[in-house]
């Protein structure tokens, strides 16, 4: 069994025993600060779908009440606590404050607008409700933004995950191919990880 063929089976398992459920915490924790991406939940709940397990209606509901449910969490982490309470408690939650920054200017620049664009942009989508909270956006527009937003991008992956289970057997004749991509794929990321856990150090 290779790697590709490995983590899907895994992670694909893991989903299946614990139902709606871990769709759920997972979307709510990804749109927050933690560093789980929806391209590495989605996908899998669309196999979910595929075997009929899973249901396109529900897996799209349970995403993205997740999603909402983080993202208004983190608005109002952002207009209550503020940057006082984002530079005071932001590394417990594994936050960057230069991506914060960075994301800020974002929402700055664009208005209320970027919180619908933001759910389709990595990185940005897991902090863009913290400005958001901070400038006071009006909590219903954010709402349907995100909604909206969050609504059409797990779909999307959900039924990528779909399509892709749909022709795995297809899939897996390049399997050494797709296990080179996707070994280049983790070391990066586990790079940028401790890239990032270095600078802050040094930072601090």
């Amino acid at each position: 069994m290779g790697l590709t063929e490995f983590l899907a089976g895994y992670i694909t398992k893991f989903i299946d025993a614990t139902g709606y459920a871990s769709v759920f915490i997972l979307m709510t924790m990804e749109s927050m600060v933690f560093p789980i991406p929806s391209e590495a939940v989605m996908p899998f709940a669309g196999f979910l779908i595929s075997d009929g397990k899973f249901t396109f209606v529900l897996v799209t509901f349970w995403s993205t009440l997740g999603s909402i449910v983080g993202s208004m969490l983190s608005y109002f982490m952002g207009k209550y606590g503020g940057k006082p309470f984002v530079n005071k408690f932001g590394k417990y939650l594994l936050l960057d404050e230069e991506e914060l920054a960075v994301t800020e200017k974002f929402f700055g620049k664009y208005g209320d607008a970027t919180i619908f664009v933001s759910r389709f942009i990595p990185i940005v989508r897991h902090l863009i409700s913290i400005p958001a909270g901070v400038g006071k956006m009006n909590l219903v527009k954010f709402g349907i933004y995100t909604v909206i937003g969050a609504g059409m991008w797990n779909t999307f992956l959900a039924w990528c995950g779909y399509v892709l289970k749909e022709h795995w057997d297809a899939v897996m004749k390049y399997s050494k191919v797709v296990d080179i991509v996707v070994l280049v794929i983790l070391v990066g990321l586990v790079g940028l990880f401790i890239y990032r856990h270095v600078r802050k150090t040094k930072r601090t």
